[in-house]
C-alpha cells in the first residue's frame, strides 16, 4: 500500500515519494479555464495548502508530476508561468512582527524568482514591483497564490485592535493584486474565514467566491467514493458506517466530504475513533465569544440563518454563527428558498467528532467540570431506560457540583438559559438526536430528545415563572410526535436562581 501523506502539504513530495493522493487536478484545471480571480474558504487542515501547491506545480509546468492524473491531458505544458506564492505560517502578535513576516515572504519570492525589489520598506509597493518586474523578466503573466491569507487576523482576534491593524496591513497588500491586473494570469486566495468586502477585501472586490459553489464543493476534502476506492486497502476491516458518522458531514452545497486529517490519522491509529482534527486547535476564542455574547447554547441544535449571516463577518461586529461555520464547527444541513427572496440555511454540527468534542468543551466552560464521563454515562443510561428518577437525581447532583462562580460569570440570557445550556451540552455530547427550541403550531419546545424508541419533551422554568409540565400539556407539544410510535415522556423542570438547582421535576409518560 502507498504511504499516508500525514502532515505533507507539498504536491511534488507526495507524487515523488509515492504517497496516497486524491486527484483534484481536474477541478483545478476547471478553475483556471473558467476564471481569473478566486477566493476559497475552508476549515483548517482541510487540504487548502496542498491545493495551492498543486496549482503552483501546474502553472510552473512540472509535467512529470502529473502523469496519470486528470490534468495531464488537459493542460498546455508548452507554457510555464512565474508564480508568486504568499504563504502565512508563523504567529505574529504585534505590528512589527506582522510586517516582518510579510517582508520575509516577499524576500523568499524574490530569491526564488531571481528578482530583487527596490521598494523594500513599502509592503504593497514591493509586491507591485515584484509582479511587474516578474512579468517583464519572464515574458509571461504572473500567477498569485495566497495560502492562509487571513492568518495574521485570526491569530489576533482575541486582541481586537491588533486584529484591526492586521486587517489594514493585509488590505494594503491585497489591493496591489487588483492594481496589477494587466500583469496577472491567475490569482487564488484561500483561508479559514471570509471577512466582509468592506474591510479586508475592499481593495480586491473582483474576487469570485467559490466557498459555496457546488461545482467545487469537493475541491478540498475526501468524498465517500475516495474512501471506497483510493483508500479501500487502507480501510479494510474498518466499520465504514461508524467512519461516516464520525468524520463525514461537511457540506458546502454539494456532496458532503470528510476532513482529510481525520481519515489519515484514523487509519494510522489502527482504526481508533478519536477527535483528531478537533484536538489540533482548541477554539478558545470561540468560547470567549460565547461568553461575551451570552450565547444560548441549545440554539445550535436547530440553527437557521440567512445567507448573509454565514457569508462573512467583520472584526468590528463579530457574530458567532459565521465564525462557527467557517471554522468547521457548523455545516449546512439544508437550504430553503424563501418566498420573498433569498435563502435560509439550516446549520448543524457536522459529525460525531465535532458534536462530542465541542459540547465537551462547552461543558468545561459552563461548569468547570473536567471529569464528566460518569455524569454523561448516568444521563445516557437513565434516558435509554426511561428511568426518570435516575435522570432527576443525576441532574440534581450535576448542578450541586457546579462552583458558585460559574453561575456568576455565566449570564446566558438568564438563569433559565444557563441551566438549559448545561443540560443541552451534556446531552448533545452523548451524540443524541436533539432539537433545541423545537417549533410546534402552539409554540416552541425547549428541548426534544430522541434515544431509541424513547422521545423526551423538556420544558424549563426558573423561580416559579410558570408550571413547566402544565405548559407542555396545555400547548399539546407532544402532538407532532404522536404518530412516531415512540414512548413519549413529558418533563417539566423548575430551577431556582437562589438555590442554583432543580426545585421541581414533574413528568408523565404517554403510552404508544
Amino acid at each position: 500500500m502507498k504511504k499516508l501523506p500525514i502532515g505533507i502539504q507539498t504536491f511534488s513530495e507526495i507524487i515523488e515519494e509515492d504517497y496516497t493522493y486524491v486527484d483534484k487536478t481536474g477541478m483545478a484545471v476547471d478553475l483556471i479555464d473558467n476564471g481569473k480571480y478566486y477566493f476559497l474558504s475552508r476549515p483548517r487542515r482541510f487540504g487548502k495548502s496542498l491545493l495551492v501547491s498543486t496549482l503552483q506545480a501546474l502553472f510552473e509546468g512540472k509535467q512529470e508530476l502529473f502523469t496519470g492524473l486528470v490534468a495531464h491531458d488537459r493542460w498546455d505544458w508548452s507554457i510555464q508561468y512565474p508564480v508568486i506564492k504568499l504563504s502565512f505560517a508563523g504567529v505574529a502578535r504585534n505590528v512589527a512582527d506582522m510586517k516582518q513576516d510579510i517582508h520575509n515572504i516577499l524576500r523568499r519570492n524574490q530569491n526564488r524568482l531571481g528578482i530583487p525589489c527596490e521598494r523594500t520598506e513599502d509592503i504593497g509597493g514591493c509586491l507591485q514591483e515584484l509582479i511587474e518586474r516578474t512579468f517583464q523578466q519572464f515574458g509571461q503573466k504572473v500567477v498569485i497564490l495566497v495560502d492562509e491569507y487571513d492568518k495574521l487576523i485570526l491569530d489576533n482576534l482575541d486582541q481586537v485592535e491588533m486584529a484591526k491593524e492586521a486587517r489594514e496591513i493585509l488590505k494594503d497588500l491585497y489591493t496591489t493584486i487588483k492594481d496589477s491586473d494587466e500583469f496577472i494570469k491567475f490569482s487564488f486566495l484561500t483561508g479559514v474565514s471570509k471577512f466582509a468586502k468592506v474591510s479586508i477585501f475592499s481593495g480586491l472586490n473582483n474576487l469570485r467566491d467559490i466557498t459555496l459553489d457546488k461545482r467545487y464543493a469537493t475541491l478540498c476534502g475526501y468524498t465517500q467514493n475516495d474512501l471506497q476506492t483510493i483508500f479501500s486497502d487502507h480501510l479494510q476491516g474498518a466499520d465504514m458506517e461508524q467512519v461516516r458518522q464520525w468524520y463525514n458531514g461537511y457540506s458546502f452545497l454539494g456532496e458532503p466530504v470528510y476532513n482529510p486529517f481525520d481519515i489519515l490519522l484514523f487509519i494510522d491509529s489502527d482504526f481508533t475513533f478519536n477527535n483528531y482534527w478537533f484536538a489540533t486547535g482548541t477554539p478558545t476564542f470561540l468560547i470567549k465569544l460565547i461568553q461575551q455574547q451570552n450565547y444560548y447554547i441549545p440554539r445550535l441544535a436547530d440553527l437557521r440563518v440567512n445567507s448573509s449571516l454565514i457569508d462573512s463577518f467583520d472584526i468590528d461586529n463579530i457574530r458567532i454563527e459565521p465564525v462557527l461555520f467557517q471554522a468547521g464547527y457548523l455545516t449546512i444541513r439544508e437550504v430553503n428558498e424563501l418566498e420573498f427572496g433569498g435563502y435560509e440555511y439550516g446549520l448543524c454540527l457536522p459529525n460525531k467528532e465535532v458534536t462530542i468534542s465541542f459540547n465537551d468543551l462547552i461543558i468545561q466552560y459552563l461548569t468547570d467540570e473536567s471529569q464528566f464521563t460518569k455524569t454523561k454515562s448516568a444521563l445516557y443510561t437513565a434516558l435509554k431506560n426511561g428511568n426518570m428518577a435516575a435522570f432527576k437525581h443525576t441532574l440534581t447532583s450535576l448542578f450541586a457540583s457546579i462552583p458558585y462562580n460559574n453561575y456568576v460569570k455565566n449570564t446566558i440570557s438568564s438563569y433559565e438559559g444557563y441551566f438549559a445550556s448545561v443540560i443541552y451540552a451534556y446531552l448533545a455530547s452523548l451524540g443524541l438526536d436533539i432539537t433545541g427550541e423545537d417549533v410546534t403550531n402552539k409554540g416552541r419546545i425547549d428541548l426534544t430528545i430522541k434515544l431509541g424508541n424513547n422521545l423526551y419533551i423538556l420544558e424549563f422554568k426558573v423561580d416559579g415563572s410558570g408550571n413547566a409540565l402544565e405548559q407542555i400539556k396545555q400547548k399539546n407539544y407532544q402532538q407532532k410526535y404522536l404518530d412516531k410510535g415512540a414512548n413519549i415522556y413529558l418533563i417539566g423542570i423548575d430551577f431556582s436562581s437562589a438555590e442554583k438547582n432543580i426545585t421541581d421535576f414533574a413528568w408523565e409518560r404517554m403510552e404508544n
